[in-house]
Parts: C-alpha cells; sequence; structure tokens
C-alpha cells in the first residue's frame, strides 16, 4: 500500500486563485499525461487554502471534473461576490478600530458566506469521509480570546484520531461547516470575526498559514504543498504608508510559515536518515516501538513536493492598479476609490491589493501562472505522485 497523501493549501486572500492553477494541473493535464488520477487522502487548508481546500474535498469522488468547476468558479468571480462595500460598511467604519457589541470589518463577509454555502456540497463531503474517499479535512482558525490556533478534523471513522499534538495547538473534532471555512478566511480587519459555538475566531493564517502538521498527525507520510509566496522584497521604500505596511504585515503573517514548515520537516528526515545510518535500517522502526510504548505518535521521513509562485504576486497585483493599466472593475464609486486607496505604488508592491485583488482578469492570470509553474516541475510532480522517490 502507498503512503499517504496529504494536500496543503496556505492562505492568502485572493492569491487563491494560483492554488487552483496548480490544482487545475494537477487534476487535468497532468492525468492527460500519465492516464492516472493523483490519490490525496487528507486535505489540510487556511484561509483561503481552507475555502479551496474544503471544495476540493466536497468532490473528492470526482476530483478531475470537481476542479474543472472550481476553476470555472473562480474565473466568474468578482469583487462585490466576495467583498461587500457600501454606505452601511462606511458608516460602521469606526467598529472596525474602536470595536463594540457587533464585529466589524472593513467589508462585509456575506457575499463571501453565501458563496462558500452555495457551492460547496456538504452532502457529498460528509459522504466523501464516510465512505473513505478521503481520510481527514483539516482547517485551521485562530481563537481570538487566546491567539491559540484552532485545528478543526472533519474525518472518516476508519482514521485514527491524532495523539500529542502538543500545547500549542487545539485539535477539535467534527462536522465542518460553513462558519469554520468562513471563520478560517476572516483576515482580521478586512472581514469581522466569526463566532463559532460561542467563541470568536478569525483567519487560522496568523498562527498556521501552512497547516503541514495536522496532515502529518493524520498519518499523511507525502506532502504535496501549494506555497502563495515568491520572496520577500528586501529593498526600502521610501516613506512607506498605511496600506504598504499593513500589505507587509499580512506577508509576515501569512506568507512566511512555507520555509520555516519545510526546514522543519528536512531537520526530521535529514536526523532520521543519519539514525539509520548509524544504528542501521530498524532505526526507524525502533524509536516508533518506544513512541507507542509511551503513547506518543510515531515518527516517519516526510516526503514533499512544494510548487509556489515563479514571480512575485503583489507585482503582478501591481500590474492591474496603475494608472495605464487595467483599472479594476467594481460595482460602486466607495469600492472603486477603496480599491485606489490601496494603490501604493511604492516599489512596484501591491501587496495589500493582492490579497483583496477578486478580479477576474487577475484570477486568470495567477490560474495560468499556477498552471505554468507547475508544468515545469510536471516531472517531479509525476514521480510524487505515481513514483517512488525517496523523501529529500
Amino acid at each position: 500500500m502507498s503512503d499517504p497523501v496529504g494536500l496543503i493549501l496556505s492562505g492568502g486572500g485572493a492569491r487563491g486563485a494560483y492554488e487552483v492553477g496548480v490544482l487545475s494541473y494537477v487534476f487535468g493535464e497532468l492525468v492527460r499525461r500519465t492516464g492516472k488520477v493523483p490519490r490525496v487522502d487528507v486535505i489540510s487548508g487556511c484561509s483561503v487554502g481552507a475555502v479551496n481546500g474544503t471544495y476540493l474535498a466536497s468532490v473528492a469522488h470526482e476530483p478531475v471534473s470537481g476542479v474543472e468547476s472550481l476553476v470555472d468558479l473562480w474565473y466568474k468571480l468578482d469583487f462585490s461576490q466576495v467583498l461587500a462595500f457600501g454606505l452601511r460598511e462606511l458608516a460602521f467604519l469606526h467598529r472596525v478600530w474602536l470595536g463594540g457589541a457587533r464585529p466589524q470589518g472593513l467589508f462585509n463577509a456575506e457575499p463571501l458566506a453565501r458563496l462558500i454555502a452555495a457551492n460547496v456540497s456538504w452532502l457529498s463531503l460528509a459522504r466523501n469521509l464516510r465512505r473513505g474517499v478521503l481520510k481527514a479535512l483539516t482547517l485551521a482558525t485562530t481563537k481570538v480570546a487566546t491567539g491559540r490556533p484552532h485545528v478543526w478534523v472533519d474525518m472518516s471513522p476508519h482514521t485514527p484520531p491524532p495523539r500529542d499534538v502538543g500545547n500549542q495547538i487545539v485539535m477539535r473534532r467534527g462536522a465542518i461547516r460553513a462558519q469554520h471555512v468562513l471563520a478560517s478566511a476572516a483576515i482580521p480587519i478586512v472581514f469581522p470575526l466569526v463566532d463559532i459555538e460561542g467563541e470568536l475566531h478569525c483567519d487560522g493564517g496568523l498562527r498556521i498559514n501552512t497547516p503541514t502538521s495536522p496532515a502529518i498527525h493524520l498519518g499523511a507520510r507525502k506532502l504535496f504543498v501549494v506555497g502563495l509566496s515568491h520572496q520577500r522584497y528586501d529593498g526600502d521604500p521610501p516613506a512607506p504608508g498605511a496600506p504598504f505596511l499593513f500589505g507587509k504585515m499580512l506577508d509576515a503573517f501569512f506568507l512566511d510559515h512555507l520555509d520555516a514548515d519545510m526546514r522543519e520537516i528536512q531537520r526530521i528526515n535529514e536526523y532520521m536518515s543519519m539514525g539509520q545510518a548509524v544504528y542501521g535500517p530498524s532505526f526507524i522502526s525502533r524509536i516508533n516501538q518506544e513512541a507507542k510504548a509511551r503513547g506518543k505518535p510515531e515518527r516517519n521521513p516526510v516526503q514533499t513536493c512544494t510548487v509556489r509562485p515563479s514571480v512575485d504576486l503583489g507585482r503582478v497585483a501591481d500590474d492591474f492598479l496603475g494608472e495605464k493599466r487595467r483599472r479594476v472593475r467594481a460595482d460602486t464609486a466607495i469600492v472603486h476609490a477603496m480599491l485606489r486607496a490601496i494603490d501604493v505604488g511604492e516599489n512596484a508592491d501591491a501587496d495589500l491589493a493582492s490579497f483583496l485583488l477578486f478580479d477576474e482578469a487577475y484570477v486568470h492570470v495567477l490560474v495560468e501562472l499556477g498552471r505554468r509553474d507547475a508544468a515545469q516541475m510536471r516531472d517531479e510532480i509525476a514521480d510524487f505522485f505515481f513514483g517512488s522517490a525517496s523523501p529529500s
């Protein structure tokens, strides 16, 4: 039996279109090239990755046509379908900064909630887990009162529950619903907080943006990871304004976890490789026997394959915000003014806009970029899903 595969989908707002492009290659062109459909056992998503991951889990029984539908859904997105900003939001804007009895964000999240509820088949999601088509779906949120990350786990009845995940993460088992997805995608300040079982939660990307750990604890021995960052800009912009700084802050919160996670996995793999070199091939099975005796989870090498943008998505967004570029389509003058306000144009970075630019043309560019970047790794990806490469 082949090793269980975990699909890891990161957070990043509108940048999630890039994830869809990568998935489109994996369940489209790769299938046509090889005649095989990649198997995924565990899906772990955070923020927009939770939206894409939940949708994919609901179509796991027919992933090829399901991913085609996901692409179509993103292609039809318009700013107003995801973010609503009008006179009501303007009137209560002070609550974003001062707080109040009702959670408030810059934008109304109701359009996004309706989008999630209308397009995810919750019946199919439950059926796929019950029948073992998928072993588990996990989403990450951040509990506002404590700042602790919460991982919500919806799993097959035949999947062993995760053990000893540590004190930093709270794992909560149960059926995942629209409010969990909405909370995972609730970028602070941008969206209002979301009530889950009487507790306020927001975007899980604040603490776990690349949720590799939940998938590993659920038995994944191979991780296919889609990142949403290219590389950090090291220049020093002249007198950066608040939108520029907020965009960089979102970068730091949401996009800097991938490299750290990959380094940690590589460190553990190297440790196990050295143990085998010194103590022989039985090293891993012996330490796992001891772990089992102590009630601890097993540890095994983890093979990874990571696809990430070949260009800076903040600079891609800037192409759609410049005066000489295509102007962003919006339904109201207020929304248009809001988007123009985040077009700071400093050093060709538009990081904040890259999170919020749910625009058809921008989405098309990111989907095609994801397909192209995945195609550049066609042999590595094919070997990951269908070959027998060793962890590295």
